[in-house]
């Protein structure tokens, strides 16, 4: 259990009195805490809150163009700006995330292959550094400060505000096509020679079959709906869907998820879907398929779960995968929820976590023996030149970390620069090596 002081600032400008407060050594920003793992939180020290940080400040709708302050979410800019026709331009899956949470863990999507992560939408930003200077940062002013900011897991200062370009669009509806894969390498194939053609792309992976069933996957790939594609049914096309939220009132019994019950809902799921093409489907049951259940990581159990998702570089994704699947399988462990995408170009931050490959993310149960399998797979990932996101990573070690990202060095001399007695630092930061322990 980790015991941090908490910081729930009103206003901007209450948060350099709170960095100059002798209250604690250390400090680091929390959105909505929907990291996985240790990233916002900060043993013996302090965390700052931005939930009340959340003023739009500006827009133009010409350009599409938002300014507002960090602790703005996505789903607050969802439900003001959906209905008038603007979309974010990327978004994981959740939208349960501040925009200086998004811009920390330059966060990306069922369209990076071909857009990106967010640091591609985001024009500027305001950062307050530990030394209480206000800096704006961009691709031309501060740009060193700018690139180690975005993925930096707010490790160079707290972002007050950013300026963000939206994306506009006809409906609130993605028109999604549905394919079967019988294996990994059938599912790459496809990726690969049709993605193109589509905005989003995203696979579910059966992580329990083996043999030449090894990673069949069921591909969901679409393209944002246009007025034109729109029934008569739907009278107004920007009318977003937001499903009633129901919770999981109790905490299920560590032995639900096994190898026979997942093995099990792995084989309908498979069998429910078959090839179809031009399904409309709602923006919110895209994207956000979890967020209609309230506490559904309760369903892991009182030990919980870890969120394991690694990238493997394009020249090497086939026989990595298939490396890192059968070890899964072999290991006798489960995943309920098993994720394949695939990345287009690098991205500009020195700690932003796609490569030009494929993304992998298994959802772990907490069980005897967990860690030192993971540290194992983190081995397999480095072999194929590999790397795992920090927002989600639990585990991982500095040794493993340093191996992983190639640009460390450069991020830690910046960082040094703006914060030389380590002011900004996290339980995450410390466990992986990024600022001393």
């Amino acid at each position: 259990m980790e015991s941090c002081r908490l910081f729930r600032p009103e206003k901007p400008s209450h948060l350099p009195s709170i960095l100059d407060s002798p209250e604690s050594a250390s400090y680091i920003a929390r959105g909505l805490g929907r990291s996985y793992g240790d990233a916002a939180l900060n043993r013996g020290g302090a965390v700052i809150s931005f939930i009340r940080l959340n003023r739009f400040l500006a827009f133009d709708p010409g350009s599409g163009v938002l300014e507002c302050e960090a602790g703005v979410s996505f789903e607050e800019i969802l439900r003001y700006f959906l209905p008038r026709g603007y979309f974010l331009p990327v978004t994981p899956g959740t939208k349960f995330v501040t925009l200086g949470g998004a811009i920390a863990s330059d966060i990306h999507g069922k369209n990076h292959h071909r857009v990106g992560t967010i640091s591609r939408f985001v024009l500027d930003l305001r950062l307050l550094t530990p030394g209480g200077e206000i800096l704006t940062c961009s691709r031309g002013e501060n740009p060193d400060v700018f690139r180690a900011t975005l993925g930096g897991m707010g490790l160079t200062g707290l972002v007050l505000s950013a300026r963000i370009r939206l994306q506009p669009v006809e409906t609130a509806y993605v028109l999604v096509d549905y394919g079967k894969a019988r294996n990994v390498d059938e599912a790459l194939t496809k990726m690969e020679e049709s993605d193109h053609r589509y905005e989003y792309s995203v696979a579910w992976i059966d992580c329990l079959a083996g043999g030449r069933s090894l990673g069949r996957s069921v591909l969901m790939r679409g393209n944002p709906a246009l007025r034109s594609d729109m029934p008569a049914r739907i009278p107004d096309p920007l009318a977003a869907r937001w499903p009633l939220r129901f919770s999981i009132p109790f905490d299920f019994p560590s032995w639900g998820l096994n190898r026979a019950t997942v093995g099990a809902f792995n084989a309908a799921f498979y069998r429910r879907h078959s090839d179809e093409t031009g399904r409309l489907v709602d923006f919110d049951t895209y994207f956000y398929p979890l967020d209609s259940i309230r506490d559904w990581n309760r369903m892991y159990g009182r030990r919980g779960f870890v969120q394991y998702q690694l990238v493997l570089p394009m020249i090497s994704s086939r026989l990595g995968l298939i490396d890192l699947l059968e070890k899964f399988r072999s290991s006798g462990r489960v995943s309920f929820l098993a994720v394949l995408k695939r990345f287009g170009d690098p991205d500009e931050g020195l700690l932003s976590f796609p490569l030009s490959g494929y993304t992998l993310t298994l959802d772990l149960p907490v069980q005897d023996g967990l860690l030192l399998f993971l540290r194992e797979m983190d081995q397999v990932v480095i072999r194929y030149g590999g790397r795992l996101y920090l927002a989600k990573d639990a585990v991982t070690t500095a040794e493993s970390f340093a191996a992983m990202y190639p640009h460390l060095e450069e991020f830690r001399k910046v960082r040094e620069r703006l914060d030389p007695g380590s002011r900004l630092t996290s339980s995450l930061a410390r466990r992986v090596g990024i600022v001393p322990s």
